[in-house]
């Protein structure tokens, strides 16, 4: 674990697996930013007199101006040692969709976007690492999901699938250093199960595998903060990596 302290931006963190990572950042004493559009969600977990090293950001991740106050350190000048990106869209049932079905793709925009307009414009330093949570099933090369689960990751899920797809497309396409993380379907609760991790490289397929039902939203927050921003594994740099019980 790097004894480093880091300045890491969240975005997507008021819930589910963004807030779980950004949980066990604080812990591990890191410098932490995160946009939220109604900031008392994560005031009311991370009081300011006990949580010194947060500092919440009320904006859109839509919105390229609110991006921009959360990718510089405090020195003004040099951008965040790294990303973390977990925005999703609240699922529609009865539709078969999602509240916004260009949400991912339009925040990754906008976070790329931003970061270009640092360098250009304010002359920022740096090279943050993006981490991306997307989802198993949008692979090029082979199913990453069981069998059993086709009709599910190929009929209910496809508004999604498209927004993921192309929000990893705009990653990938940055520039920027990143790891796409593709968990299998979330579920809810912490719980001590041990994870499997399959790697994909986008160019030379898949270098190993990993195919399961269920990992809750925890415990993938749980593994972003410890396996990609407390230490950095350099297998999984410029990579999609897929997360399983």
């Amino acid at each position: 674990m790097s004894s480093e302290t880091k300045t890491i931006a969240f975005f997507g963190a008021s819930g589910g697996t963004g807030l779980s990572a950004l949980r066990y950042t604080l812990k591990a004493g890191h410098q932490c930013i995160a946009l939220c559009r109604y900031p008392a969600k994560l005031t009311s977990i991370f009081p300011p007199e006990t949580t010194p090293n947060l500092r919440v950001v009320e904006g859109n991740a839509k919105n390229t101006a609110d991006v921009d106050k959360c990718l510089l350190k405090p020195d003004g000048t040099s951008l965040v040692n790294e990303i973390v990106f977990t925005i999703g869209a609240k699922p529609i049932i009865h539709k078969l969709s999602i509240d916004d079905p260009s949400v991912c793709r339009t925040a990754m925009a906008c976070v790329v976007e931003a970061i270009a307009g640092l360098r250009a414009q304010k002359g920022a330093t740096g090279r943050p690492h993006m981490v991306a949570c997307s989802t198993t099933g949008l692979s090029k090369h082979g199913r990453d999901y069981p069998l059993a689960l086709y009709p599910v990751y190929g009929w209910m899920l496809k508004v999604p699938h498209i927004d993921k797809e192309a929000m990893e497309e705009s990653l990938r396409n940055s520039g920027e250093s990143y790891t796409i993380v593709r968990p299998s379907l979330l579920s809810d609760g912490e719980t001590e199960k041990p994870i499997r991790v399959g790697i994909e490289d986008y160019k030379e397929g898949r270098l190993s595998q990993a195919i399961g039902y269920f990992i809750s939203r925890e415990d993938t927050g749980k593994w972003i903060a410890q396996d990609l921003l407390l230490q950095r594994n350099a297998d999984y740099v410029n990579k999609a990596v897929m997360v399983t019980y």
